[in-house]
């Protein structure tokens, strides 16, 4: 008991999980936040990021696509588990083209400098 003597009990707020591709709306957020996944995570946050993208995109034609069944999918989607060989395989179906870039501007190739 307080020094009152009774509790004020507090009512839960009613809340739902967290879910990432509820705010991808666009290609532009997408990308935005690809981006962002690949210059601060390692390649189970890679992985991780493309199940929201798939969702966001409509889950339901990526496992025709892949030939994977659709609960295969969210598992190595989860992002709970690290990349496999069947990684690529999900990423070309969601249309992704895959390029690099240097984080230190005007950098010659091989360290040297010109």
């Amino acid at each position: 008991m307080s020094q009152f003597g009774y509790y004020l009990k507090v009512p839960r707020p009613n809340t739902r999980p967290f879910d990432m591709a509820n705010y991808l709306t666009s290609e532009d957020d997408v990308v935005m936040y690809l981006d962002l996944v690949l210059q601060d995570g390692g390649p189970a946050e890679l992985v991780g990021a493309l199940g929201p993208i798939a969702c966001a995109r409509a889950m339901t034609a990526l496992p025709a696509a892949t030939g994977l069944a659709r609960e295969s999918l969210y598992r190595s989607l989860s992002g709970e588990r690290p990349p496999s060989s069947g990684t690529p395989f999900v990423v070309r179906p969601l249309d992704f083209t895959r390029s690099a870039s240097s984080s230190k501007p005007n950098a010659a190739p091989g360290g040297g400098s010109g």
